[in-house]
């Protein structure tokens, strides 16, 4: 592999032009059909996208270096976007290789595409670009006064930045046009914004950033912008006025509300948001249906920043965990569920304390009543007591003996522990046998802050290679 550096976003477009990108479902190895990119390509697609992950599902992922979705499924699903795009002549681009945009996960991806490639006897360029940052980068950062800390964190200390098992940097656009620009025909990256696989297709064939933005952030969850949010994806054709949503699949339609509710999706603001860039803003948005399918947007504007900023992601090892799971159907207890909870918490530290010696500050431990209270909290809406609750214990320390040791202590009070006043022991239902189940090592997101930088790019390693069948 070699790297280059000499590369351009590629010529502006003329008035009039457009760019047609699939993007066919929210997260690689989800299950990608043959037959809605077929339709797509049909279209005149220039393009396909797709995000390979994202921190939905925790820290867990960045911690451990490790992907979410199994192998099979992501090569069965990367193996139907490489050999339609080869078909077509179109390139792909994937973001945030491995869930969480490791330089093992693009790795890890990229092994893949060279196995497909073999299989299918394909021949491509693949442009790796990396975005986990060394420590002393960020360290560096923080002395030169480059990193501020966005709401609630406080200021980054190289405690923190030292725990992190890995960093990365959110990439906008700018490494992947650049990439496409030189060639490439496949680009896997490392951590990107959920907007940036489309961005970096129509920004670097010059359309206008307001349409663009807009359009990405649209559809960066595949069919989700449609009636059929499990449909097979969806096609975004994008000029400088504006762009249109073409569903993929014939029972879905991408409708004025379907499409301007996806700027609520995961947003603060539901008409402003942040990219390295600058800020999008679609409070002038006009949505109109071309047809009982098809939606058209228009009025979209892009502000750009004056100082881009790299957002951070770090995750840090938190403790071992052991949890516990029991199912109560027990009315006297239901009905006083918050009182039951209350005396377990106070009898297992009273427990814990006794018997390991431990005080609260040395461990963590929490009951989740499903059922009961466990999603929303003080905020749920009171009602007739539940018929059922599973309890969901959570024992967390220094290491895992400890925490397997807390959910011993948690057993016999998840198993019996009666309401104050109650003469006779209750008996409740563990769901597995052992009980406990150790879960290991535990992560903890640690970074919520930016890096200020003169160039997009930067922070971030392009390698091109040459992908063959093996003679």
């Amino acid at each position: 592999m070699t790297s280059r550096t000499d590369v351009t976003n590629g010529p502006r477009s003329q008035v009039g032009d457009s760019v047609r990108i699939i993007f066919p479902i929210g997260m690689l190895g989800g299950g990608i059909s043959e037959e809605p990119v077929a339709r797509g390509i049909s279209l005149g697609a220039d393009a396909i996208a797709v995000d390979g992950g994202s921190t939905d599902s925790g820290p867990h992922y960045l911690g451990a270096g490790v992907a979410k979705t199994s192998r099979g499924s992501l090569k069965s699903d990367l193996r139907t976007i490489i050999v339609a795009a080869q078909q077509a002549g179109i390139p792909v681009v994937v973001t945030t290789c491995g869930t969480s945009g490791t330089d093992s996960g693009v790795d890890w991806v990229a092994g893949i595409a060279e196995e497909i490639a073999d299989e299918e006897t394909l021949s491509f360029t693949m442009a790796r670009i990396y975005s986990e940052l060394a420590h002393d980068t960020v360290l560096d950062a923080v002395t030169a006064d480059r990193v501020a800390p966005l709401e609630p964190a406080g200021p980054l200390t190289a405690e923190t930045v030292e725990r992190c098992e890995h960093i990365v940097g959110l990439m906008g656009h700018a490494p992947i046009a650049a990439a496409l620009a030189a060639g490439a025909d496949l680009v896997l990256t490392g951590r990107a914004t959920d907007t940036a696989s489309v961005a970096g297709i129509a920004l670097g064939r010059g359309i206008a950033p307001g349409p663009t933005w807009h359009a990405a952030k649209t559809v960066e969850c595949g069919s989700q912008c449609t009636t059929d949010p499990l449909g097979g994806g969806v096609l975004v054709e994008i000029d400088d006025a504006g762009f249109s949503i073409h569903p993929l699949d014939d029972a879905s339609a991408a409708t004025p509300m379907t499409v301007a509710a996806h700027m609520l999706y995961e947003s603060a603001d539901p008409f402003r948001l942040r990219e390295p860039s600058g800020t999008l803003d679609t409070s002038a948005a006009v949505y109109t249906a071309v047809d009982d399918r098809v939606t058209r947007v228009e009025g979209s504007i892009f502000e750009e920043a004056a100082q881009a900023t790299i957002k951070l992601e770090g995750a840090a090892l938190g403790g071992y965990e052991t949890v516990s799971l029991v199912g109560i159907r027990d009315p006297h207890i239901l009905e006083q569920m918050d009182a039951w909870l209350a005396r377990f918490e106070g009898e297992l530290h009273r427990r814990v304390r006794k018997h390991l010696g431990l005080e609260r500050s040395e461990y963590d431990a929490e009951l989740r009543a499903y059922g009961h209270n466990a999603v929303l909290g003080d905020l749920e809406p009171g009602g007739e007591p539940p018929r059922e609750v599973g309890v969901l214990f959570r024992s967390r320390a220094a290491d895992q003996v400890t925490a397997t040791a807390i959910a011993k202590i948690a057993n016999p009070l998840m198993l019996h522990l009666p309401l104050e006043g109650m003469t006779h022991l209750p008996s409740f239902a563990f769901a597995t046998s052992p009980a406990e189940m150790e879960r290991g090592a535990t992560y903890e997101f640690v970074l919520q802050h930016t890096i200020a930088v003169d160039d997009e790019s930067e922070l971030f390693r392009t390698e091109y290679q040459e992908v063959a069948p093996r003679v």
